[in-house]
């Protein structure tokens, strides 16, 4: 597995599992085994996907060295300020019954930001946390919250992928090392977005699918992608992107598709609230 160096010196594989919206009835951690057999060794979920203990079980029931595994997980905004963002990684620890978190992230860019990421920074020092990060921070968030943190953060995770390719916050984040983990790597399933032609004809090319091709152009673009699937052959196909390479041409090309927006708008009017009000992890 090729691997990524983030800004704190710490290693990262460069394509993760996510498993967003995946239950954690027994599926979870069907499709986290099925994963890491494929040849997978990052996990992303967080405490809001309610999934933790599924991924924790399948990363024990594997066979793998924990230490051969990267896990990634989110603080959720009901946690945020700095007492209940320290009991909340505690809960998180005990959720995927591990001594420590690879990553793990502020999940939206609302609340009390400052209160949480110092209780991040903590529990780094103490070991609890190897590497701390944000999630969906768009410019404007990046530029309002991270140049009062003690601590760059190491990495971004927010919507990317060919339509959307993030081009203003890479150059906001480029001086601070910032890497960005790509969430809807695919798009969603988008079928306009599958059917562009210079993917089609690069997948024929190279004898993949469009989605390797996605995949391909984001880790080539330094982005780390999280695909998620349930059914073994995509989970299988989504991580089988390492024995072919696109020329700067062809990166290029792929590169035009970009719309420059995407499905998501963290700067919406009101979608902190909402998320605060309906999304409610516990009591």
């Amino acid at each position: 597995m090729l691997m990524m160096q983030l800004n704190d010196g710490t290693h990262i594989p460069a394509v993760g599992f996510g498993v967003f919206l995946i239950p954690n009835d027994g599926e979870t951690y069907e499709a986290v085994l099925n994963a890491l057999k494929a040849g997978y060794r990052h996990i992303d979920t967080a405490a809001a996907y309610m999934n933790e203990s599924d991924v924790g079980k399948a990363v024990r029931d594997s066979g793998i060295p924990r230490e051969e595994i990267f896990i990634t997980s989110k603080l959720w905004i009901q946690d945020y300020g700095y007492e209940a963002a320290t009991k909340a990684i505690q809960t998180s620890l005990h959720n995927l019954n591990m001594d420590y978190i690879d990553l793990y992230l502020l999940h939206q860019p609302y609340s009390d930001v400052l209160g949480a990421w110092k209780a991040l920074e903590e529990a780094k020092a103490d070991g609890f946390i190897k590497s701390i990060g944000i999630s969906n921070m768009t410019p404007k968030f990046y530029n309002e919250f991270v140049p009062q943190f003690a601590t760059k953060p190491s990495v971004n995770q927010v919507e990317f992928n060919p339509y959307f390719q993030q081009q203003a916050l890479r150059e906001t984040m480029k001086a601070d090392g910032v890497k960005i983990a790509a969430w809807a790597p695919l798009g969603q399933g988008n079928e306009a977005l599958f059917k562009e032609e210079v993917l089609v004809q690069l997948a024929e090319k190279y004898h993949k699918n469009v989605g390797q091709v996605i995949l391909r152009f984001e880790i080539q673009e330094g982005i780390i992608p999280l695909p998620k699937s349930v059914t073994p052959s995509r989970i299988e196909g989504n991580i089988d992107i390492f024995d072919f390479e696109l020329s700067e041409a062809e990166m290029d090309a792929i590169r035009t598709l970009d719309k420059g927006k995407g499905n998501h708008d963290p700067e919406a009017p009101g979608v902190g609230d909402y998320l605060l009000e309906n999304y409610k992890i516990h009591e």
